[in-house]
């Protein structure tokens, strides 16, 4: 196996880093969601069948 000049980095360790970059950029993403969306209120009808009312306990 030929060395490159410079840095070398064993595939498992890069493929590690790169996996722990987009793990990061993941979990970024999400906090920012959390922080900078803000969903928008609204009303929301569930009809239940009288049926279901009316049993008892």
């Amino acid at each position: 196996m030929v060395e490159r000049q410079g840095w070398f980095m064993p595939s498992l360790f890069r493929f590690l880093f790169v996996l722990g970059i987009l793990v990061a950029l993941g979990w970024a993403a999400l906090i920012a969601l959390v922080y900078l969306y803000e969903p928008k209120p609204r009303e929301m009808t569930v009809t239940i069948a009288p049926q279901k009312l009316n049993t008892p306990r």
